[in-house]
């Protein structure tokens, strides 16, 4: 009886997975440390929490990138769409309080083809590195017929760790208190079918005809805020914090404070960049709607007693900017002071 390959008629390359795994393994294995007791390979990944902690907690968290895959598909650029995803997992991990400790990640695609699958995970790999995060699994999927010809989809779950007492929860948050926001590095990986929509590159297919300087900012990956924010908290220096993703200012910041506060932002106190201003004139869009999709130029917003500020601006540097300060809620969460650059 001659040999066949019934999986691969059907139209899935096992090979071609073995491959990409022995391609990524490297970056992957980069990321681990003493805390890794089983990884890559296995059936599951252990990972050992250590001592050193009185009563902890871990806190997790999943996200993936969104239709932000469409233009680095349209780009056959890859090497940075794993950053985003881990920046949106970790992000949202760092806002509880909480260090990074391991990520998986799960990709999906039309046919396995090993270079760019190791690309797309390298990414993902040296993302985790920078914030001290070990990679330990993950699964990668061929599967024909449910993605068009070159797609792909990510998503990743994320376990980072903190002292009980530690956690920023909203009860933490008081009238009063500074509010000092982070510089992002783009549009991050939130409202990508609004900016296909008004940049009418719906489909993807008209991205490489826009400038290039365009492009670059349209795929500028999403900032990793670990370096940042985690001596803050280790300083204990930071009551609350807000990432501001999906949802924009007015329904990320109020997940971080009591339902007695609202924040309150002054116009003119950070840098709007540059690629919102192009967005909100190509679609013509409202201050609503930009407040709402976009996060306008600050990443993440800080929560930090006065007598806490000057030492928190000192730590930070630059790209930070004290834009605000939280009041007691009148009517709406969010309130904003001085002249908007929208009408």
């Amino acid at each position: 009886m001659s040999e066949t390959n019934a999986y691969a008629a059907a139209g899935v390359d096992v090979e071609a997975g073995n491959l990409a795994v022995q391609k990524m393994s490297a970056a992957v294995k980069s990321t681990y440390n003493d805390h890794v007791l089983a990884g890559l390979g296995g059936f599951g990944a252990a990972f050992a929490l250590g001592t050193g902690y009185t009563d902890p907690v871990l806190i997790s968290g999943a996200d993936g990138v969104g239709t932000k895959l469409l233009l680095a598909i349209a780009a056959n650029k890859h090497d940075t769409i794993g950053q985003d995803l881990v920046a949106m997992t970790m992000n949202d991990i760092l806002a509880q309080g909480a260090k990074p400790l391991f990520l998986l990640d799960y990709l999906a695609v039309d046919k396995m083809r090993p270079e760019v699958v190791a690309e797309i995970v390298g990414g993902v790999a040296a993302a985790c590195k920078e914030i001290g995060a070990a990679l330990i699994g993950g699964e990668s999927a061929e599967l024909p017929g449910l993605y068009a010809k070159n797609h792909y989809d990510l998503a990743s779950f994320g376990v980072g760790i903190a002292e009980r007492e530690d956690i920023l929860t909203g009860d933490r948050v008081q009238t009063g208190d500074v509010l000092i926001g982070l510089a992002s590095s783009g549009i991050h990986s939130n409202g990508y079918s609004l900016v296909r929509h008004v940049l009418k590159i719906d489909d993807g297919s008209g991205f490489t005809q826009l400038a290039p300087t365009l492009q670059a900012a349209l795929l500028e990956p999403t900032k990793l805020y670990g370096a940042q924010v985690t001596p803050l908290l280790d300083a204990k220096l930071v009551e609350g914090i807000a990432h501001i993703t999906g949802g924009g200012f007015l329904e990320n910041l109020p997940r971080a404070y009591g339902d007695d506060l609202a924040a309150e932002l002054n116009w003119g106190s950070w840098p709007v960049l540059p690629i919102f201003d192009v967005l909100q004139s190509a679609g013509q869009l409202s201050l609503h709607d930009m407040l709402l999709t976009f996060n306008n130029g600050l990443g993440m917003i800080l929560m930090v007693r006065p007598a806490n500020v000057e030492t928190v601006m000192s730590k930070l540097g630059a790209d930070a900017y004290v834009v605000g300060q939280m009041t007691a809620r009148t009517a709406e969460g969010v309130t904003f002071t001085g002249e908007a650059p929208w009408q």
